[in-house]
């Protein structure tokens, strides 16, 4: 056991000692951690190592603060690439109703700060919610991030509503889907995200958006 326990405890001041490395080092503008970690691995402390002013991720509670009180800081890249990808191709956020199916750190709750700051309507749906269909189908803009192959359906969709799938799931006949049913949905969306293509490569154009400011802040 003691041996079992110096190890874990050697791998954890490892990580730590890494990123404490990454701060101090000039060259280096940005720090992504990856998860998951190993489960012996607290993430969260993980996340509070890192500078702030490096967290191109945006999960350091300084920046996660920031932007609930609509601070200039780094933006979670999901989050931040749906809101860019809305304000792309012009689709209204202020004043409509925002329905995220999700709540998880990553996605969810960084979202929800992102679109009330737009001045949108936000409801955040999860697994403990009632009426799940009636609270949809309300929605202007509609997001599922749950990581549950084709859980939407056309009939949790308002005719009109603009669908945004965060969802990546892999079937199992290989074939990758999102969190919504795409044939079925797009039939009443005015826009929908594909998966594979659709928010991905927007959240991996925001990491490098967050790197070049990071940069840029430091100069």
């Amino acid at each position: 056991m003691r041996n079992f326990y110096y190890q874990h405890k050697q791998r954890w001041t490892s990580l730590f000692g890494l990123i404490e490395k990454l701060n101090a080092d000039t060259n280096i503008d940005g720090i992504l951690l990856q998860s998951p970690i190993p489960k012996h691995l607290d993430i969260d402390e993980a996340f509070r190592t890192i500078d702030p002013k490096k967290d191109v991720d945006g999960f350091h509670p300084v920046n996660v603060g920031k932007l609930s009180l609509n601070q200039d800081c780094f933006i979670s890249c999901t989050p931040f690439g749906i809101i860019k990808m809305l304000e792309t191709y012009h689709v209204p956020i202020e004043g409509k109703h925002a329905v995220i199916i999700g709540r998880s750190n990553i996605v969810g709750k960084p979202l929800i700060q992102c679109l009330l700051n737009k001045n949108a309507t936000v409801t955040i749906c999860h697994s403990k919610t009632q009426n799940l269909e009636e609270v949809t189908k309300q929605a202007d803009i509609l997001i599922a991030a749950i990581g549950k192959p084709e859980f939407v359906t056309a009939g949790m969709v308002k005719k009109g509503a603009t669908v945004i799938d965060v969802g990546i799931n892999r079937k199992e006949d290989g074939k990758l889907v999102g969190d919504v049913n795409f044939e079925e949905v797009s039939k009443k969306a005015s826009y929908i995200t594909p998966v594979p293509g659709g928010v991905g490569p927007m959240t991996v154009a925001m990491l490098m958006t967050n790197v070049v400011k990071a940069a840029k802040n430091r100069e």
